[in-house]
């Protein structure tokens, strides 16, 4: 593990940073079956469509600070923490895009990771510092691997595409005085139990947690997540922001899915995901030349035989399944390709897809 500096920031159209811009949605286009994606589900539950159905009549007036305030009380409820440690977003993407409002120095990102915090980060100028973890090493944390200097440390946990879950103790070490230290928790609420989660550390310097409603609940077209750190902090964060920045059905969102049923209903679905996804671990590491790596989270990182991953992307593509490249991540190569987990029915449309595109390449 080891940190690596990019050289000077360049700007948002330059080539060389454009494929930290680069999604799983852009790979999911209509018609195929959609592994690229780790939204959970086609869409919310009936009881959310409810709730998010019964702000419509609401929508001519402007999202209101009551609504915002019972959103934060939700959320603060929900992690034992204080209603002016709660900021809501427009989606955990939105809390990306303000960290140029903190004003770091360096900011050390680790990788391979969700790239849009140094996308973010290199649009505004900021020096950013990979700090790049091996897969040899199961591609754990090794806080010393970190930039003394740096005083913005972003990385998720789980880690997004790797799906490692990162020990707490081992994210803790990161924080110091002077330092704001990201975590993106995106996927922490699909890991049963949220063992590692930091949402609740109310007690750490600079700690800055940014948790998302997206994947579990269906919700990415909504835009609805959170961030949880010290007033002052948030503060901060949300200077850039403009009137109103997150619409009223998000607000109501985020209050429905803090609530005690709703915590208990992903907690549960937590459970069965990690079923499947082992199940769907063991089919395609019984595909010849498959390396299932391992992790936590609702997606599984896997590679190929070296020098055949475009091809095989092309091929699952041309049988009609589309799966998120890996080369896009630093750290990885085309050899790389994440896949979400599915429903059993859907992961043996994979599995035979994956095994048909392989068949006579050597592991």
């Amino acid at each position: 593990m080891a940190a690596v500096p990019d050289g000077p920031p360049r700007g948002p159209d330059h080539d060389h940073w454009a494929p930290l811009r680069h999604h799983g949605d852009v790979e999911a286009e209509p018609g195929l079956l959609d592994f690229a994606v780790n939204v959970q589900g086609d869409a919310p539950p009936r009881w959310l469509r409810e709730r998010l159905a019964a702000t419509l009549d609401g929508l001519a007036r402007y999202p209101s600070v009551t609504h915002d305030a019972a959103a934060r009380d939700a959320v603060a409820a929900r992690h034992g923490r204080r209603s002016d440690e709660v900021l809501v977003l427009a989606g955990s993407a939105e809390g990306f895009a303000l960290l140029p409002a903190l004003r770091p120095r360096l900011a050390a990102v680790l990788h391979p990771g969700f790239t849009e915090p140094e996308a973010a980060l290199r649009t505004a100028g900021v020096p950013v510092a990979r700090v790049l973890t091996d897969e040899d090493d199961g591609h754990r944390l090794h806080p010393s691997a970190v930039p003394d200097a740096a005083d913005l440390v972003v990385l998720g946990n789980p880690t997004n595409p790797t799906g490692v879950l990162h020990p707490a103790d081992a994210v803790t070490a990161l924080a110091r005085p002077g330092r704001v230290l990201l975590v993106d928790e995106a996927f922490a609420d699909a890991v049963p139990g949220e063992s590692a989660s930091l949402a609740g550390a109310s007690d750490l310097p600079g700690l800055l947690v940014v948790r998302s409603l997206t994947k579990t609940w269906a919700l990415a077209g909504l835009r609805a997540g959170y961030a949880l750190g010290a007033p002052d902090l948030l503060a901060r964060l949300a200077g850039p922001r403009p009137p109103w920045p997150v619409s009223t059905p998000a607000l109501e969102a985020v209050i429905a899915c803090s609530s005690p049923a709703a915590v208990a209903e992903a907690m549960q679905a937590a459970e069965r995901l990690a079923v499947l996804r082992a199940e769907q671990a063991a089919a395609l590491a019984a595909v010849p030349g498959v390396t299932v790596l391992p992790g936590r989270a609702p997606y599984l990182l896997l590679r190929l035989p070296t020098g055949h991953g475009n091809r095989v992307r092309a091929a699952l593509r041309a049988s009609g399944v589309a799966v998120r490249r890996g080369d896009t991540f630093p750290g990885l190569g085309p050899d790389h390709i994440r896949v979400a987990v599915r429903p059993a029915a859907q992961s043996a449309r994979l599995v035979e897809a994956l095994a048909g595109a392989l068949v006579g390449v050597a592991a």
